[in-house]
Protein backbone atom coordinates (compact mmCIF):
# COMPACT_ATOMS: atom_id res chain seq x y z
CA UNK A 1 0.00 0.00 0.00
CA UNK A 2 1.53 3.59 -0.89
CA UNK A 3 1.97 5.69 1.80
CA UNK A 4 -0.07 9.46 1.50
CA UNK A 5 4.05 10.62 1.01
CA UNK A 6 4.65 8.55 -1.97
CA UNK A 7 1.60 9.48 -4.18
CA UNK A 8 2.53 11.75 -7.02
CA UNK A 9 0.48 14.83 -7.14
CA UNK A 10 -1.59 15.43 -10.00
CA UNK A 11 -3.73 18.85 -11.17
CA UNK A 12 -6.42 18.03 -13.47
CA UNK A 13 -7.58 21.44 -14.91
CA UNK A 14 -11.30 20.54 -15.80
CA UNK A 15 -14.07 18.15 -15.29
CA UNK A 16 -13.39 15.66 -17.77
CA UNK A 17 -15.19 12.53 -19.07
CA UNK A 18 -15.44 9.76 -16.26
CA UNK A 19 -13.34 7.42 -18.05
CA UNK A 20 -10.73 9.34 -18.00
CA UNK A 21 -11.12 9.93 -14.42
CA UNK A 22 -11.38 6.76 -13.58
CA UNK A 23 -8.45 5.82 -14.91
CA UNK A 24 -6.33 8.29 -12.68
CA UNK A 25 -8.23 7.23 -9.59
CA UNK A 26 -7.73 3.64 -9.78
CA UNK A 27 -4.41 3.85 -10.81
CA UNK A 28 -3.24 3.75 -6.84
CA UNK A 29 0.11 5.59 -7.87
CA UNK A 30 -1.67 9.58 -7.53
CA UNK A 31 -3.38 11.91 -5.63
CA UNK A 32 -6.13 13.85 -7.88
CA UNK A 33 -6.46 17.58 -7.29
CA UNK A 34 -9.25 18.68 -9.98
CA UNK A 35 -10.41 21.86 -10.71
CA UNK A 36 -14.32 20.73 -10.52
CA UNK A 37 -15.98 22.62 -13.01
CA UNK A 38 -16.90 22.56 -16.31
CA UNK A 39 -15.51 26.04 -16.91
CA UNK A 40 -12.00 26.28 -17.74
CA UNK A 41 -10.10 27.38 -14.84
CA UNK A 42 -8.63 30.78 -13.38
CA UNK A 43 -4.98 31.50 -14.30
CA UNK A 44 -4.58 32.60 -10.32
CA UNK A 45 -6.47 28.91 -9.21
CA UNK A 46 -4.21 27.13 -12.29
CA UNK A 47 -0.83 28.50 -10.65
CA UNK A 48 -1.69 27.25 -6.97
CA UNK A 49 -3.31 23.82 -8.17
CA UNK A 50 0.17 23.13 -10.34
CA UNK A 51 2.18 24.07 -6.96
CA UNK A 52 4.15 20.70 -6.19
CA UNK A 53 2.29 18.60 -9.38
CA UNK A 54 4.48 15.65 -10.57
CA UNK A 55 1.92 15.73 -13.44
CA UNK A 56 -0.43 18.45 -15.28
CA UNK A 57 -3.44 17.14 -17.36
CA UNK A 58 -5.02 20.05 -19.06
CA UNK A 59 -7.09 21.30 -22.10
CA UNK A 60 -6.02 23.68 -24.78
CA UNK A 61 -7.72 26.32 -22.97
CA UNK A 62 -5.07 26.63 -20.65
CA UNK A 63 -1.90 27.96 -21.50
CA UNK A 64 0.98 26.37 -20.58
CA UNK A 65 3.97 28.55 -19.93
CA UNK A 66 7.03 29.56 -17.92
CA UNK A 67 5.14 30.93 -15.27
CA UNK A 68 2.94 28.23 -15.07
CA UNK A 69 6.04 25.67 -15.25
CA UNK A 70 7.50 27.66 -12.62
CA UNK A 71 4.51 27.47 -10.65
CA UNK A 72 4.68 23.68 -10.72
CA UNK A 73 8.09 23.45 -9.75
CA UNK A 74 10.87 20.61 -10.15
CA UNK A 75 8.80 17.95 -9.37
CA UNK A 76 6.89 18.44 -12.64
CA UNK A 77 7.17 15.22 -14.87
CA UNK A 78 4.62 14.83 -17.38
CA UNK A 79 1.82 17.19 -19.34
CA UNK A 80 -0.61 15.82 -20.85
CA UNK A 81 -3.23 17.64 -23.09
CA UNK A 82 -6.72 15.73 -24.05
CA UNK A 83 -6.24 17.83 -27.03
CA UNK A 84 -4.43 16.78 -30.98
CA UNK A 85 -3.13 20.92 -30.89
CA UNK A 86 -0.17 21.68 -28.62
CA UNK A 87 -0.33 25.79 -29.58
CA UNK A 88 -1.25 26.56 -25.85
CA UNK A 89 1.80 24.89 -24.55
CA UNK A 90 5.21 26.56 -24.60
CA UNK A 91 7.46 23.93 -26.02
CA UNK A 92 11.00 25.78 -25.58
CA UNK A 93 9.65 26.04 -21.65
CA UNK A 94 8.23 23.07 -21.59
CA UNK A 95 11.56 21.11 -23.08
CA UNK A 96 14.01 23.23 -21.17
CA UNK A 97 13.23 21.63 -18.12
CA UNK A 98 12.46 18.10 -19.57
CA UNK A 99 8.72 17.67 -19.01
CA UNK A 100 7.55 14.98 -21.29
CA UNK A 101 4.71 15.69 -23.17
CA UNK A 102 1.16 13.28 -23.86
CA UNK A 103 -1.37 14.54 -26.54
CA UNK A 104 -4.54 12.64 -28.37
CA UNK A 105 -4.11 12.49 -31.95
CA UNK A 106 -5.59 9.82 -34.10
CA UNK A 107 -8.69 9.07 -31.44
CA UNK A 108 -10.28 12.50 -32.65
CA UNK A 109 -9.44 12.38 -36.30
CA UNK A 110 -13.00 10.65 -37.58
CA UNK A 111 -15.07 12.47 -35.61
CA UNK A 112 -13.25 16.09 -37.04
CA UNK A 113 -12.99 14.83 -40.28
CA UNK A 114 -16.66 14.41 -40.49
CA UNK A 115 -17.86 17.45 -38.48
CA UNK A 116 -15.75 19.37 -41.00
CA UNK A 117 -17.76 17.92 -43.83
CA UNK A 118 -20.95 18.72 -42.15
CA UNK A 119 -20.15 22.66 -41.84
CA UNK A 120 -18.46 22.44 -45.46
CA UNK A 121 -22.07 21.02 -46.35
CA UNK A 122 -23.72 22.79 -44.12
CA UNK A 123 -21.93 26.12 -45.73
CA UNK A 124 -22.27 25.26 -48.97
CA UNK A 125 -25.83 24.34 -48.95
CA UNK A 126 -26.97 27.24 -46.71
CA UNK A 127 -28.55 24.49 -44.10
CA UNK A 128 -28.57 27.23 -41.02
CA UNK A 129 -30.03 30.05 -43.59
CA UNK A 130 -33.03 28.00 -44.45
CA UNK A 131 -33.57 26.73 -40.93
CA UNK A 132 -33.84 30.51 -40.01
CA UNK A 133 -36.45 31.38 -43.05
CA UNK A 134 -38.76 28.17 -42.16
CA UNK A 135 -38.87 29.52 -38.74
CA UNK A 136 -39.34 33.09 -39.33
CA UNK A 137 -41.80 32.66 -42.29
CA UNK A 138 -39.45 33.69 -44.79
CA UNK A 139 -40.72 30.10 -46.44
CA UNK A 140 -43.44 31.38 -49.39
CA UNK A 141 -43.28 29.02 -52.37
CA UNK A 142 -40.68 27.26 -54.27
CA UNK A 143 -38.35 29.57 -56.11
CA UNK A 144 -35.63 28.53 -58.51
CA UNK A 145 -32.98 30.37 -57.11
CA UNK A 146 -33.63 30.87 -53.76
CA UNK A 147 -31.38 29.93 -51.21
CA UNK A 148 -28.92 28.00 -54.13
CA UNK A 149 -25.28 26.86 -52.92
CA UNK A 150 -22.76 25.07 -54.21
CA UNK A 151 -22.36 21.78 -55.01
CA UNK A 152 -19.23 19.07 -54.29
CA UNK A 153 -20.04 17.36 -57.71
CA UNK A 154 -17.53 18.12 -60.06
CA UNK A 155 -15.99 20.53 -58.09
CA UNK A 156 -12.18 21.27 -56.63
CA UNK A 157 -11.12 20.59 -53.41
CA UNK A 158 -7.85 22.30 -51.98
CA UNK A 159 -6.72 20.99 -48.50
CA UNK A 160 -4.20 23.13 -46.80
CA UNK A 161 -2.49 20.63 -44.60
CA UNK A 162 -2.90 17.35 -45.66
CA UNK A 163 -2.12 15.48 -42.32
CA UNK A 164 -4.07 12.89 -40.67
CA UNK A 165 -7.18 15.09 -40.12
CA UNK A 166 -6.55 16.82 -43.76
CA UNK A 167 -6.70 12.83 -45.18
CA UNK A 168 -9.56 11.77 -43.41
CA UNK A 169 -11.52 14.65 -44.94
CA UNK A 170 -9.96 14.12 -48.12
CA UNK A 171 -10.89 10.57 -48.09
CA UNK A 172 -14.49 11.06 -47.03
CA UNK A 173 -15.16 14.33 -49.42
CA UNK A 174 -14.11 11.57 -52.24
CA UNK A 175 -16.87 9.72 -53.02
CA UNK A 176 -19.20 13.14 -52.98
CA UNK A 177 -17.73 13.23 -57.01
CA UNK A 178 -15.42 16.09 -56.11
CA UNK A 179 -13.09 16.05 -59.40
CA UNK A 180 -9.65 17.36 -58.38
CA UNK A 181 -8.19 17.25 -55.27
CA UNK A 182 -5.10 20.02 -54.61
CA UNK A 183 -3.26 20.22 -51.41
CA UNK A 184 -0.47 22.65 -50.53
CA UNK A 185 1.68 22.60 -47.16
CA UNK A 186 5.42 21.88 -46.62
CA UNK A 187 6.18 19.04 -48.20
CA UNK A 188 4.15 16.86 -50.63
CA UNK A 189 2.86 13.89 -49.05
CA UNK A 190 3.06 10.19 -50.23
CA UNK A 191 -0.31 8.98 -48.55
CA UNK A 192 -2.00 11.75 -51.18
CA UNK A 193 -2.22 9.20 -53.99
CA UNK A 194 -4.98 7.53 -51.97
CA UNK A 195 -7.32 10.42 -52.87
CA UNK A 196 -5.22 11.36 -56.14
CA UNK A 197 -4.03 14.59 -54.18
CA UNK A 198 -2.25 16.92 -56.39
CA UNK A 199 0.75 18.69 -54.81
CA UNK A 200 0.56 22.24 -55.93
CA UNK A 201 1.48 25.76 -54.54
CA UNK A 202 -1.03 27.42 -52.39
CA UNK A 203 -1.22 30.53 -54.97
CA UNK A 204 -2.56 27.53 -57.73
CA UNK A 205 -4.35 25.86 -54.57
CA UNK A 206 -6.53 29.36 -53.76
CA UNK A 207 -7.14 30.13 -57.94
CA UNK A 208 -8.41 26.66 -58.68
CA UNK A 209 -10.61 25.60 -55.70
CA UNK A 210 -14.05 25.81 -55.36
CA UNK A 211 -13.83 24.49 -51.42
CA UNK A 212 -10.69 25.86 -49.45
CA UNK A 213 -10.40 23.45 -46.25
CA UNK A 214 -8.04 24.59 -43.52
CA UNK A 215 -6.65 21.74 -41.88
CA UNK A 216 -3.08 22.39 -40.72
CA UNK A 217 -1.21 22.73 -37.93
CA UNK A 218 -1.03 26.34 -35.65
CA UNK A 219 2.98 27.29 -36.12
CA UNK A 220 4.40 31.00 -36.69
CA UNK A 221 3.95 29.96 -40.11
CA UNK A 222 0.59 29.28 -40.64
CA UNK A 223 -0.38 32.01 -38.10
CA UNK A 224 -2.28 35.09 -39.80
CA UNK A 225 -1.94 32.34 -43.43
CA UNK A 226 -5.19 33.24 -44.52
CA UNK A 227 -5.48 36.81 -44.97
CA UNK A 228 -6.54 39.41 -47.76
CA UNK A 229 -4.08 38.60 -49.80
CA UNK A 230 -4.77 34.66 -49.72
CA UNK A 231 -9.01 35.50 -49.88
CA UNK A 232 -8.53 38.05 -53.19
CA UNK A 233 -6.63 34.73 -54.81
CA UNK A 234 -9.95 33.00 -54.22
CA UNK A 235 -12.91 32.51 -56.62
CA UNK A 236 -15.33 34.31 -55.88
CA UNK A 237 -17.46 31.26 -55.82
CA UNK A 238 -15.26 30.02 -53.49
CA UNK A 239 -16.49 28.50 -49.93
CA UNK A 240 -13.70 28.79 -46.94
CA UNK A 241 -13.59 26.15 -44.23
CA UNK A 242 -11.48 26.38 -41.20
CA UNK A 243 -11.81 23.40 -38.61
CA UNK A 244 -7.73 24.19 -37.77
CA UNK A 245 -7.20 26.89 -35.45
CA UNK A 246 -8.77 30.37 -34.75
CA UNK A 247 -5.46 32.24 -35.10
CA UNK A 248 -4.68 30.90 -39.27
CA UNK A 249 -7.39 33.29 -39.98
CA UNK A 250 -7.26 37.37 -39.97
CA UNK A 251 -11.01 37.62 -38.81
CA UNK A 252 -11.06 41.22 -39.87
CA UNK A 253 -9.92 40.67 -43.84
CA UNK A 254 -12.23 37.41 -43.19
CA UNK A 255 -15.34 39.93 -42.72
CA UNK A 256 -14.51 42.12 -45.51
CA UNK A 257 -14.19 39.26 -48.05
CA UNK A 258 -17.37 37.74 -47.24
CA UNK A 259 -19.19 41.48 -46.75
CA UNK A 260 -17.25 42.34 -50.16
CA UNK A 261 -18.29 39.05 -52.03
CA UNK A 262 -14.55 38.41 -52.77
CA UNK A 263 -15.66 35.14 -51.84
CA UNK A 264 -18.92 32.87 -51.33
CA UNK A 265 -19.61 31.88 -48.03
CA UNK A 266 -17.32 30.75 -44.97
CA UNK A 267 -17.49 27.79 -42.41
CA UNK A 268 -15.70 28.08 -38.79
CA UNK A 269 -15.60 25.67 -36.13
CA UNK A 270 -12.92 27.89 -34.44
CA UNK A 271 -12.11 31.22 -34.06
CA UNK A 272 -9.96 33.77 -32.45
CA UNK A 273 -10.60 34.71 -29.45
CA UNK A 274 -12.99 31.23 -28.37
CA UNK A 275 -16.02 31.94 -27.53
CA UNK A 276 -16.43 34.62 -30.30
CA UNK A 277 -18.29 37.84 -28.68
CA UNK A 278 -21.90 37.69 -29.53
CA UNK A 279 -21.35 41.51 -31.39
CA UNK A 280 -18.59 39.68 -33.29
CA UNK A 281 -19.12 41.24 -37.09
CA UNK A 282 -18.92 37.89 -38.62
CA UNK A 283 -21.99 37.20 -36.94
CA UNK A 284 -23.91 39.39 -39.03
CA UNK A 285 -23.09 37.63 -41.85
CA UNK A 286 -25.68 35.20 -43.24
CA UNK A 287 -22.68 33.97 -45.29
CA UNK A 288 -21.07 32.34 -42.51
CA UNK A 289 -21.78 29.91 -40.62
CA UNK A 290 -19.81 29.60 -37.36
CA UNK A 291 -19.50 26.79 -34.97
CA UNK A 292 -18.25 26.59 -30.95
CA UNK A 293 -15.66 24.26 -31.74
CA UNK A 294 -16.93 21.27 -31.44
CA UNK A 295 -15.03 18.62 -34.03
CA UNK A 296 -13.97 16.08 -31.80
CA UNK A 297 -17.72 16.80 -29.83
CA UNK A 298 -18.88 12.91 -30.01
CA UNK A 299 -19.88 11.37 -26.87
CA UNK A 300 -17.34 8.51 -27.84
CA UNK A 301 -14.83 10.98 -29.13
CA UNK A 302 -14.62 12.64 -26.18
CA UNK A 303 -14.49 9.32 -23.81
CA UNK A 304 -11.51 8.03 -25.75
CA UNK A 305 -9.88 11.48 -25.62
CA UNK A 306 -9.91 11.34 -21.81
CA UNK A 307 -8.55 8.03 -21.45
CA UNK A 308 -5.83 8.78 -23.46
CA UNK A 309 -5.08 11.46 -21.58
CA UNK A 310 -4.98 9.26 -18.14
CA UNK A 311 -3.28 6.57 -19.57
CA UNK A 312 -0.20 9.30 -20.91
CA UNK A 313 -0.12 11.24 -17.78
CA UNK A 314 0.56 7.81 -15.69
CA UNK A 315 3.22 6.90 -18.30
CA UNK A 316 4.68 9.66 -17.85
CA UNK A 317 4.62 9.78 -14.21
CA UNK A 318 5.75 6.48 -13.91
CA UNK A 319 8.79 6.87 -16.42
CA UNK A 320 7.09 4.54 -18.89
CA UNK A 321 6.02 4.42 -22.52
CA UNK A 322 3.02 6.71 -22.97
CA UNK A 323 0.80 5.62 -25.95
CA UNK A 324 0.70 8.54 -27.31
CA UNK A 325 3.57 11.10 -26.68
CA UNK A 326 4.79 14.40 -28.14
CA UNK A 327 8.51 14.20 -29.64
CA UNK A 328 10.22 17.51 -28.36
Amino acid sequence: MHTAQQLMKVFVTRRIPQEGMKILLQAGTCKVSLWDSDEPVPRAELLKGVAGAHGLLCLLSDRIDAEVLNAAGPNLKVISTMSVGFDHLSLDEVKKRGVRVGYTPDVLTDATAELTVALLLATARRLPEGVEEVKSGGWSTWKPLWLCGYGLSGSTVGVIGLGRIGMAIATRLKPFGVKRLLYSGRVAKPQASEVDGEYVPLDTLLAESDFVVVSCALTPQTQGLCDKAFFTKMKNTGVFINTSRGAVVNQEDLYQALSGGQIAAAGLDVTTPEPLPTDHPLLTLKNCVVLPHIGSATYSTRGVMAELSAHNLLGGLQGSDMPSELTL
